[in-house]
C-alpha cells in the first residue's frame, strides 16, 4: 500500500530535518514516496537537497522512493499528504519586511508586525492556488501547513480555499516543552501544557509532569532564568518576577515583542547596525549549510541546522502526520478552528490549541473563557490577524492600512500609512492583488 508525501517548498534547508522525522518514524508511518517541489528561481537548492535527501535514505536502508520536481500539479498526483514551507520572496524579501520597520523605529520582524503582515499578503495567495490544485488532484490529503505566519494563514485557508483538510503547525509549543523538561529535569514525552491563545501569541495556563500540576515551579525557575527559553531565531531578554507573578502563566518568546517592545526594538536596532537584519544572518547559516549539503560524504542532518531557528518546525509536522494515519488519539498542539473551543473568539477564528488527534484530523479540547488577564489583547490581536486576512484577500489598500495601524507593534497612523506605501512598493513583484 503506497503512502506519498509531497513536500512543498521543498529546496528549503529545512528540509533535511522533515527527512530525518520520516525515517525516524517510519515503523509507524511507512511513506513509500517522497516527492519534493520547488520553483525555478530555487532550483539549485531543490538539487542539493535532493541529492542529500537520498543520502540519508540510503543510509537508513528503509525503501522509500524520493524524487524532486518544479512540476507541482503533477508532484500531487496521488498525494496523502501535503506540507508546505515556503517563503514567497526568498530571504530578500524577508530582509525588507525586516529592514523597513526598523528604518521607521518599528520592530521588523517577519511574522510579526509590519513584516508579517506583509509576509501574510505574500503568501495567502500562493497558499490558496495549492489549496485549489489539491482539491482537484487529491482531495482526500491533508495539508500540513509551516509556513509562517501559520495561523493567519490557516485561517484564511480554512475560511476561503476550497480545501477544508488543513492543519497549522509552529515549533513554539515544541521549544516550550522542551525547555519545561530542562528546566524539570525530564523527558519531553512527560510534559503537558494547557496551551491558550493563537500562534505566536500563545500561553502556557498550566503545566504538568507526569501528572502533576507544576506550573508554580515552573514559573519560580522562569524568574530565576534557569533555561535559556527561546528558539536561536529570538535572543531572550527574561522576564521579571513582577510580570510572571501577575500573569500566573508561561509566556512564549514571541511575547517580548509585545510586552517589552522597547527594549527588542533597542536591542534589534544595534543589531542591525552591527550584523545586519536577521535575513542577512540567515543567508550566511544557509549557504554554511548548503556548503555541507553539497559534500557526497555527508548523509545525515548536521548539528548546525538547529542555528537555522526552526528546529523541531519539522518534528511537529512528522508526529502529526503519523497520528492522523494512525487514528492515534493522542494529544498534539496545531493551529486548527476554534469552533467554540475558546467562546470569547468567533467559532471560524484559528486558534492554537491542545487537540486530539484522529484519522479525521484534530479535535480540539475544550479550554472555556479566556483569563481576564489577557483576554482583551487576544481578542485585538484576532482581530487584526482578520483585517489582513482581508486585506490579503481583497487587494485593498484601506484594508492592509488598517491591519497595519492596528498592529499593537505599529498603532501609529502616520508610521503606518509610510510603511503601507513603503511595503507595497518593495514587495510588488510578489503582491499581484494590489496591482
Amino acid at each position: 500500500m503506497s503512502l506519498k508525501v509531497v513536500i512543498i517548498g521543498g529546496g528549503s534547508s529545512y528540509t533535511p530535518e522533515i527527512i530525518e522525522g520520516f525515517i525516524h518514524r517510519y515503523k509507524s508511518f511507512p511513506v513509500t514516496d517522497i516527492t519534493l517541489v520547488d520553483i525555478e528561481a530555487g532550483k539549485e537548492k531543490l538539487e542539493i537537497i535532493g541529492q542529500f535527501a537520498r543520502r540519508m535514505i540510503q543510509k537508513a536502508g528503509v525503501p522509500i522512493e524520493l524524487e524532486w520536481t518544479l512540476n507541482r500539479r503533477d508532484a500531487l498526483i496521488g498525494a496523502d499528504f501535503v506540507t508546505t514551507q515556503i517563503r514567497v520572496g526568498g530571504l530578500s524579501a524577508r530582509e525588507k519586511d525586516e529592514r523597513i520597520p526598523l528604518s521607521h523605529g518599528v520592530i521588523g520582524q517577519e511574522t510579526n508586525g509590519a513584516g508579517g503582515i506583509f509576509k501574510a499578503l505574500r503568501t495567502i495567495p500562493v497558499l490558496m492556488e495549492i489549496c485549489h490544485d489539491i482539491q482537484q488532484i487529491c482531495p482526500h490529503a491533508w495539508l500540513i501547513n509551516f509556513t509562517n505566519p501559520a495561523g493567519i494563514v490557516t485561517e484564511a485557508l480554512l475560511k476561503y480555499s476550497s480545501h477544508s483538510k488543513v492543519i497549522g503547525v509552529c515549533n513554539i509549543p515544541f521549544n516550550m516543552k522542551n525547555s519545561v523538561a530542562e528546566m524539570m529535569n525530564c523527558s519531553a514525552n512527560e510534559v503537558q501544557i494547557e496551551f491558550v491563545g493563537m500562534n505566536h501569541f500563545v500561553f502556557g495556563k498550566r503545566v504538568w509532569v507526569n501528572g502533576q500540576d507544576v506550573t508554580d515551579q515552573v514559573l519560580q525557575k522562569l524568574i530565576h532564568q534557569e533555561v535559556d527559553y527561546s528558539p536561536a531565531n529570538i535572543v531572550s531578554l527574561g522576564w521579571s518576577k513582577e510580570f510572571l507573578q501577575a500573569l500566573g502563566m508561561l509566556p512564549n518568546p514571541y511575547h517580548q515583542y509585545y510586552f517589552q517592545r522597547d527594549s527588542v526594538l533597542e536591542k534589534d536596532l544595534q543589531a542591525y547596525r552591527e550584523n545586519g537584519t536577521r535575513a542577512e544572518v540567515v543567508r550566511k547559516v544557509e549557504k554554511e549549510l548548503f556548503i555541507q549539503y553539497m559534500k557526497e560524504e555527508l548523509n545525515e542532518k548536521p548539528k548546525e541546522l538547529e542555528n537555522r531557528g526552526g528546529a523541531y518546525y519539522s518534528d511537529a509536522a512528522c508526529s502529526l502526520m503519523t497520528s492522523i494515519y494512525n487514528n492515534s488519539g493522542d494529544i498534539q498542539t496545531v493551529n486548527t478552528l476554534n469552533n467554540g473551543t475558546i467562546p470569547d473568539l468567533p467559532h471560524d477564528a484559528v486558534i492554537e490549541v491542545n487537540a486530539v488527534i484522529t484519522g479525521d484530523g484534530p479535535r480540539p479540547i475544550v479550554i472555556g473563557p479566556l483569563p481576564s488577564s489577557i483576554k482583551g489583547i487576544i481578542q485585538q490581536m484576532k482581530a487584526f490577524e482578520e483585517l489582513v486576512i482581508k486585506a490579503a484577500m481583497s487587494g485593498e489598500y484601506n484594508h492592509v492600512y488598517q491591519a497595519m495601524v492596528m498592529n499593537p507593534l505599529v498603532q501609529n497612523e502616520g508610521v503606518a500609512r509610510q510603511l503601507v506605501d513603503e511595503l507595497l512598493e518593495a514587495h510588488k513583484e510578489f503582491l499581484p492583488q494590489f496591482n
